[in-house]
């Protein structure tokens, strides 16, 4: 008989004390999901989130969404008073499809807690919210012209070629994707001195304080999302793993530059897809070149300081696409298939919830082979499922930790109005 994996119980946040233990002094958590529409992963993250900012003093959650949606969030919730109505009313700015990812009840209610944290602590110490993504291109070019134009001179010109550079392609990726598959002319130098004119501009620059200061990075990272969605939008035509790669760098570097900008002692809460957050090295991610946030955060801080959080459920419901660009629909997860990380679970723990240590994973000769284990884009096709939707991983080399849902149910998305334009499609990688 098989030696079954050891576990910890799992019914509510004091649950988590074995998790907290575990993460120690790591300057970065990455809490991940095994799909993008699924109410439990989000409510455990928002629960662990809490513990680790009232406990373990994290200044920042940054979040697998846009940058000027996200910041608008970020605003919101330092105010004294709110401005925005609702949580709800506030979250309606994520109107780009998928817009449940980020336009659901659960964040809204995270969103609502953050604001009541933050106005018992002081402006400086208050908990932020930012966009880690790379899709926001017209948004954020927008954004800069705002910024610019109120400062005055410096950048002003650079920004308004770069905005007539995308122009003729409206707020359209796709057009302007397709259009330079075609033809030698595109915007990567236009948007490349946009981001030099505003770099020398900010450094100009003496801000005082932390909320002056981020109110300058705003507009900095805006240009680099110009200059890197730019990239990602090419190299999306090209195929293969590089616009996967320019995207998870992308993701990378603005974690970066946000521990930066909180100082030396920052520490940083990810929420982002398990493809994300777990490192690539260890699925066969890696055989197709393909990097992640998980593998780079490692490589750039070191294991110790990096605490990566894997989350799945053996079935349930979920909130996806039957294609991308489709309406969402509350959609069956069925069994996990047999043999797989899920499935296998399922049986040891017989319906119940669990938290995994790798630490104590790791002498089980049967994790150190790959197994499957489920991830749910925001397009799924559960008929499909045993085709595509399972990545072959190295379990307790992947993750630092693992929250198994036996049974779980679909988001519960806000009646958000979608955006006409839709970002291009990323299948097979719609994470």
């Amino acid at each position: 008989m098989k030696t079954p994996l050891p576990t910890h119980p799992l019914r509510s946040a004091p649950d988590l004390d074995p998790l907290l233990d575990a993460i120690g002094d790591a300057r970065i958590v990455l809490l991940g999901e095994a799909s993008h529409g699924t109410s439990e992963y989000y409510t455990w993250r928002t629960a662990l989130s809490k513990r680790l900012i009232q406990e373990k003093d994290f200044q920042f959650i940054a979040v697998e969404g846009d940058w000027p949606d996200c910041f608008a969030v970020n605003a919101a919730i330092k105010q004294d008073q709110p401005t925005y109505g609702s949580a709800a009313q506030l979250l309606s700015t994520f109107n780009r499809w998928p817009t449940w990812m980020w336009g659901n009840w659960e964040i809204a209610a995270l969103v609502e807690w953050l604001h009541q944290h933050n106005r018992q602590r002081p402006l400086a110490q208050r908990v932020g919210f930012y966009g880690l993504d790379v899709y926001s291109l017209w948004d954020s070019l927008q954004e800069i012209l705002r910024y610019v134009e109120k400062q005055g001179d410096g950048a002003v010109h650079a920004a308004h070629q770069a905005f007539r550079c995308f122009e003729p392609y409206g707020d359209d990726p796709q057009e302007y994707a397709h259009a330079v598959a075609f033809v030698s002319d595109d915007c990567q130098d236009e948007v490349t001195e946009m981001l030099r004119a505003l770099r020398k501009q900010v450094a100009a620059q003496q801000p005082d304080g932390l909320l002056a200061r981020e109110q300058q990075f705003n507009a900095e990272q805006n240009a680099l999302v110009a200059v890197n969605a730019e990239r990602y939008y090419r190299a999306m035509i090209e195929g293969g793993s590089a616009s996967w790669n320019v995207r998870d760098t992308h993701m990378m570097e603005t974690l970066t530059r946000l521990l930066d900008l909180h100082g030396p002692d920052s520490k940083a809460i990810i929420w982002e897809h398990n493809t994300h957050i777990g490192d690539a090295r260890y699925t066969d991610m890696r055989r197709e070149d393909m990097v992640n946030v998980g593998q780079l955060a490692r490589q750039a801080y070191g294991r110790d300081q990096v605490f990566a959080v894997g989350f799945g459920s053996y079935q349930g419901s979920v909130i996806a696409g039957k294609k991308w660009g489709a309406t969402p629909e509350r959609m069956t997860v069925p069994e996990g298939t047999r043999g797989s990380w899920e499935n296998l679970r399922h049986q040891q723990l017989q319906g119940e919830n669990a938290l995994l240590l790798s630490q104590e994973l790791r002498g089980h000769e049967a994790l150190q082979k790959s197994i499957g284990h489920r991830a749910i884009g925001v397009v799924y096709r559960p008929e499909f499922e045993r085709f595509g939707n399972y990545v072959p991983s190295i379990i307790p080399d992947r993750y630092d930790a693992f929250l198994f849902l036996d049974q779980t149910q679909a988001l519960h998305p806000l009646p958000t109005p979608q955006n006409e334009h839709t970002p291009p499609d990323l299948y097979p990688w719609n994470y």
